[in-house]
């Protein structure tokens, strides 16, 4: 980038920028190309992975009934947050683990908890059990 802006202050030294462009109008385009070099750079060097959103269940058997989890409508993130719920994890703890807000993991519970058909934690809890949603060993002594 400062190649960029250097390269950039020296044409304008041989006057191939003549006056009306002022150095806001040079900073934005460069800024502009910039941007989007970087969009280039990006698509280039990520994994193909990463630009593909997952759509997929994990094919790996914990015991979770992925059949399920798809007929309830559970996503992969709320798979997560009622899997962070059976270890007796907080609002707060679940935020932290997942990266998320608690604002967020709130929205994510009352959501399970509507499509769960339960009032509480606890009844959510087991009723993911019953309905094997979450990995068995992770359930530990709650149940």
């Amino acid at each position: 980038m400062i190649t960029a802006l250097i390269f950039l202050f020296q044409l304008k030294k041989y006057r191939i920028f003549e006056g009306d462009f002022s150095t806001e109008i040079v900073i934005s385009v460069v800024s502009v190309v910039f941007f989007f070099i970087g969009v280039y750079f990006k698509k280039i060097f990520s994994p193909a992975s990463a630009l593909v959103v997952n759509q997929t269940l994990p094919s790996e058997n914990k015991g979770i009934d992925y059949t399920r989890v798809q007929q309830l409508g559970i996503s992969n993130r709320e798979l997560e947050v009622i899997q962070e719920l059976v270890k007796g994890s907080s609002n707060k703890e679940i935020s932290e683990k997942l990266f998320i807000s608690e604002s967020t993991t709130k929205t994510h519970l009352s959501n399970l908890f509507i499509k769960l058909e339960v009032k509480n934690r606890s009844q959510a809890i087991i009723r993911s059990n019953e309905l094997n949603l979450v990995d068995k060993t992770q359930i530990g002594t709650l149940v």
